[in-house]
């Protein structure tokens, strides 16, 4: 072994382990989806913040992409993409900031839903000289933000846009399709999501104004739709990696978790079941998705060191540096005998919010006997 070669056993925990096997099957199931639908793909990047992965999620490497943040924004830019939706409303404060990201070359588009973010939009447009593009956020089911198709807003937030800046399109979000299980219930709110954009979208048609972008995209909804008329994009984020969240509504199964928490038994509770680990909500988050699921899966699911699930072992609480495990309640299993420093792996509740906790990816890649990589991942607004 090579001074420089990491495997599992070498990694100090906690640490963010990413099954790269998984991970690339994942992407090319929604992408093969998508594709097969007539479709593009506008993936999210906020799950992964990793220049590495968004190189395997993007056509060619370099667009296009959906970011949450002005500092994903910053980051991918520089590392080459070319075409991002910065996909959370707007504020005039960090309309500067747009400006020079796009200054640099990238086609940067800033999303709003009211009249004064399309004013800010258009005064900076006027004071840079340089028209600034922008989509207005379509609400399509309650979930957050955004104008109803048919609310007077839209045409008023458009014309704003269209005199004085550039109204790029519509944007819609079908949050609430976490909320329900299955394919066929995601494939109902994709259409209701599909059919509230295409409608937003000719309303400004029919008011004489441009709208040449109608983006719609959940995880859910993107996996399980089948009618694209009049959609020029799909987005889904965190698609790449999965979670528990997911698997408990449908969209995926627990062996497509492409990421895990490696953690190590750091001591034992045997009159209360209890096997103490040294990951607590510093390394797995605080996310409990899966308490309003079907099954609640606690802080997580408990793998062995390779990655595969023990059944109805849980994280079942969590303390800053150090987490519970035990049975399912109402399990019948007997408790595993897990010594002292015995490796273990955790599904994470919300990938999201796991790999938020952590500055690299532990990546196992898909020839098993290879050393890990390890790619870096960044944090920051």
């Amino acid at each position: 072994m090579s001074p420089a070669d990491l495997y599992l056993n070498d990694v100090q925990t906690p640490a963010l382990i990413l099954d790269e096997a998984r991970m690339q099957r994942n992407i090319d199931r929604l992408a093969e989806h998508i594709g097969s639908k007539g479709g593009v793909l506008r993936p999210h990047l906020k799950t992964v913040k990793s220049v590495e992965i968004a190189k395997r999620l993007l056509i060619n490497g370099n667009g296009p992409a959906t970011v949450s943040t002005l500092a994903e924004a910053e980051i991918f830019a520089e590392a080459g993409i070319r075409d991002i939706t910065y996909a959370v409303g707007i504020t005039p404060q960090k309309l500067d900031r747009v400006a020079a990201i796009r200054a640099k070359g990238c086609d940067l588009t800033v999303i709003l839903d009211s009249p004064d973010q399309a004013n800010a939009v258009v005064e900076v447009s006027q004071r840079l000289g340089q028209k600034l593009p922008a989509l207005i956020e379509i609400d399509c089911d309650g979930h957050r933000s955004g104008v109803e198709p048919s609310d007077p807003t839209l045409i008023e937030i458009g014309t704003i846009l269209h005199e004085g800046a550039e109204l790029r399109g519509i944007l819609g979000h079908a949050g609430e399709s976490y909320e329900v299980y299955g394919k066929e219930a995601h494939a109902a709110f994709a259409e209701q999501e599909r059919q509230a954009a295409t409608k937003a979208a000719s309303n400004l048609v029919e008011a004489g104004l441009p709208c040449p972008v109608v983006s719609i995209g959940s995880t859910p909804t993107a996996h399980a739709i089948e009618n694209l008329d009049g959609i020029t994009e799909v987005r889904a984020g965190v698609h790449t990696f999965f979670d528990l969240v997911q698997a408990g509504i449908g969209v995926c199964d627990q062996d497509d978790i492409a990421l895990s928490v490696l953690t190590s038994v750091i001591g034992h509770q045997r009159d209360k079941g209890w096997i103490i680990i040294d990951a607590g909500w510093m390394a797995l988050s605080r996310d409990r998705g899966t308490s309003a699921q079907r099954v609640d899966q606690g802080y997580g699911v408990v793998c062995d060191e390779s990655g595969d699930v023990i059944p109805d072992l849980i994280v079942i609480k969590a303390n800053q540096e150090h987490g519970i495990i035990a049975l399912r309640p109402g399990s019948d299993a007997g408790l595993p005998e897990l010594p002292l420093g015995t490796k273990l792996r955790i599904l994470p509740n919300h990938a999201c919010a796991t790999a938020a906790q952590f500055p690299a990816y532990h990546v196992v890649p898909t020839s098993r006997d290879a050393p890990l990589k390890v790619w870096r991942r960044f944090r920051g607004w």
